[in-house]
């Protein structure tokens, strides 16, 4: 009963600070590219965040989706030591990135998280203070367990990833990627892709490294769910293969009870 109670209450912060509703609209232009990026409005993704070490080293993306929580990829290896920025559009600005650095209390990953296979793919981190939301921070809404996102939606990818093999941009870069079947996904990666994951791309667009724990955001209801976490793909950034990602919807309940346990 008690379990329940925090995850109304988790809930309704959420919804009180409208979740996955930006307060700066995005402009999405088509089938831009992370890879071969489309630079994003600034602010217009306010849940993005990027993890970076003491030396301000961004290595991660992540998703921010109560004050005190972002969701990002198992495969990040994120430590107490790293920082989170929230709110940040150009990584390159130190006076931006000082002002939005947060500390890390706590890192929690999916205890069924398999490095061999990537397979729960995810990892929740706990802020050392609460976020202060504003128009260039808030929350995503996540995905509903029960929730169905077919093949061929077109969803967004957010990222400071590589935008190409050898290229890191400093600008928050977005790419919107089609959704696949799993078994279409299969045709490309073969047994490596399970339940647990959700396929977008082989469209012209693609995520990258540095993009990993990164959104894959789709629209629903005119509010933006995190339906996947970025996880792999290409090594060389090929945008004629889709991209993985942790599939949201298979890992909510893990995430629910995780954020009101700590």
């Amino acid at each position: 009963m008690a379990l329940l109670w925090l995850l109304s209450c988790f809930a309704f912060i959420g919804a009180s600070y409208g979740c996955g509703s930006p307060a700066i609209t995005p402009v999405i232009t088509g089938y831009a590219r992370v890879v071969n990026g489309e630079e994003a409005v600034p602010g217009s993704w306010p849940w993005q965040v990027s993890l970076q070490t003491d030396s301000s080293w961004h290595f991660c993306g992540g998703s921010l989706i109560n004050e005190n929580w972002v969701v990002t990829a198992a495969h990040c290896g994120v430590s107490t030591a790293d920082f989170v920025i929230v709110g940040a559009h150009d990584k390159s600005s130190k006076q931006e990135l000082s002002q939005k650095s947060m500390s890390v209390a706590k890192v929690i990953t999916h205890p069924k998280w398999n490095s061999f296979t990537n397979n729960y793919d995810v990892a929740v981190v706990k802020l050392a203070t609460p976020a202060q939301f504003s128009r260039q921070v808030a929350p995503v809404c996540l995905a509903a367990a029960a929730d169905n996102y077919p093949a061929g939606m077109k969803c967004v990818t957010t990222g400071w990833g590589r935008s190409r093999a050898y290229r890191t941009p400093d600008k928050l870069q977005q790419a919107v990627l089609p959704l696949l079947t799993n078994a279409n996904c299969k045709q490309y990666w073969g047994s490596k892709i399970t339940d647990i994951m959700i396929c977008a791309g082989a469209s012209g667009a693609s995520s990258c490294m540095g993009d990993s724990g990164g959104p894959l955001v789709c629209q629903k209801n005119k509010a933006w769910n995190l339906v996947g976490i970025v996880s792999w793909g290409s090594g060389s950034c090929s945008t004629s293969k889709p991209g993985v990602y942790a599939r949201v919807t298979e890992l909510r309940g893990w995430i629910d009870e995780t954020i009101a346990a700590n």
